[in-house]
């Protein structure tokens, strides 16, 4: 088969929709399909999936994608999932046994304050933070409070861990029990200097090793993908953030890579393992023979934190978004937003910090206020980064959140390199199509917008001002 003929499939379960999407053997995109997923959240802060309607929505995303590419043409495809996320099913028929409980979930945070003193000893062990967000805590929840996972514990079918995990068992006729190493990364029981499950976290968190699954590569044979009559082969597993920053092509060393959707992630490629409170440490891409590290920062308020402002306001933050794109803005009103929406990320970790206002300001400036404040924690973290790693010659940024404009221009301002947004909505999928592909060297690259670097006097102003602002909120 020719290389214009062959087709890659790249399978990204987001938290909104799983998505299918085909590309050929140069990068083209052909086709691409999607089925939307229920979200579930309380006022407890609970913020949940149904497994079943997951793994019937990526199911649906598949065969709809085979209808506008037929799937005997398809030779490789790859999944990636949101991590952090988890999923306990029964290991002998693959119910879903408790509700797959999101990311952003921070139900067992209670629970979790009484392993304070640990953390300094996860971190190291780990390479991140003693957190809810992550997946040790969410599966001690089920553990205590579903009675259908206990059941399954005591009868010895339980099976629990990454999301990625439950759809690798449902979706692949195999039914492979494996957990790959960048999913594995963020359940906060796996070691990235060991590459195992760590006994000693094990231990501390309550998990019983026999209900984890086995670990992988995330570039390995997981097994075959059956759609309709066709037998594909799924040979990358991996998170989502692990696969955006291969959207751009090879991996580049000089580059931060900025995925800037519900959160923002920055992420900067490492050849090993390097382990600094107060980020993180993930693997970004393994292999039998090598392994991808990323240093990492985290922020929680991104998309959220937009949507947060609507709920708040009334007003609709994609109009608004689109206005600070167009205007030419005035510096004289605009408040500072000390951002805490789905709880303060790194490098400060205060999950329960309430969002608050300096200043007053209109609605529109209350909303700049926002979306600058997720710049100003972008560069918190990158000004850690650079403690331990040189400056980044340049930010490739891509997600939703990578259209604005007025975002891209701040953060070319305050970090003084020059932002390259991708100009392609699935940067996911394309990063992980890439990796399905061999990582080719004529891959297509999607087209880039370069904001250059530029001195903005009152925003760097504004920053310094909000950094002692959140500083002394939080007691510094």
């Amino acid at each position: 088969m020719s290389r214009d003929c062959e087709v890659f499939v790249a399978i990204d379960q987001g938290g909104h929709a799983s998505r299918a999407v085909a590309y050929d053997g140069r990068g083209q995109r052909l086709a691409s399909s999607f089925a939307v997923i229920s979200t579930h959240r309380n006022a407890l802060g609970h913020v949940e999936h149904d497994g079943e309607d997951i793994v019937d929505s990526v199911q649906t995303a598949l065969n709809e994608l085979a209808a506008l590419v037929p799937a005997r043409r398809w030779v490789r495809a790859g999944l990636a999932v949101q991590r952090s996320t988890i999923a306990c099913w029964d290991r002998t028929s693959g119910a879903s046994l408790a509700p797959v409980i999101s990311w952003q979930d921070r139900r067992h945070a209670g629970w979790l304050e009484g392993l304070q003193r640990e953390s300094p000893r996860v971190h190291a062990l780990t390479g991140l933070p003693l957190s809810p967000h992550y997946g040790a805590s969410k599966l001690r929840w089920c553990l205590d409070h579903v009675a259908a996972v206990r059941e399954a514990r005591d009868a010895g079918r339980l099976c629990a861990g990454p999301l990625a995990s439950l759809l690798l068992f449902r979706l692949l006729q195999e039914r492979p029990l494996l957990a790959d190493e960048a999913n594995a990364s963020r359940t906060q029981l796996w070691s990235p200097l060991e590459r195992r499950w760590m006994p000693a976290l094990l231990e501390l968190f309550g998990v019983p090793p026999d209900v984890l699954p086995g670990l992988a590569p995330t570039i390995s044979p997981f097994g075959t993908l059956v759609v309709g009559t066709a037998r594909v082969p799924l040979v990358v597993c991996t998170g989502d953030q692990s696969a955006m920053p291969f959207a751009a092509g090879a991996l580049d060393a000089d580059s931060v890579y900025v995925n800037a959707g519900t959160g923002a992630f920055a992420l900067r490629p490492l050849p090993r393992p390097l382990i600094v409170p107060p980020l993180l440490s993930s693997v970004l891409r393994s292999d039998d023979t090598r392994v991808d590290f990323v240093l990492e920062g985290t922020v929680n308020g991104a998309g959220s934190a937009l949507a947060w402002f609507e709920k708040q306001e009334g007003l609709p933050a994609g109009r608004l978004l689109a206005g600070l794109d167009a205007a030419q803005q005035d510096d004289t009103n605009v408040p500072l937003f000390l951002n805490g929406v789905s709880g303060l990320g790194s490098p400060f970790w205060v999950p329960g910090f309430e969002s608050r206002w300096q200043g007053q300001g209109e609605p529109v400036e209350r909303f700049r206020a926002v979306v600058e404040s997720i710049a100003f924690l972008l560069r918190a973290n990158l000004d850690e980064m650079a403690k331990h790693t040189p400056r980044p010659r340049r930010i490739v940024l891509s997600g939703g959140l990578g259209s604005s404009a007025y975002l891209c221009r701040s953060l070319a301002a305050l970090t003084g390199a020059p932002v390259h947004r991708l100009d392609d909505p699935e940067a996911t999928a394309r990063g992980l199509a890439f990796l399905v592909a061999g990582e080719p060297r004529d891959w297509q690259r999607p087209g880039l917008t370069v904001h250059e670097t530029h001195r903005d006097q009152a925003l760097l102003a504004r920053y310094l001002s909000w950094l002692a602002a959140l500083r002394q909120a939080l007691g510094g």
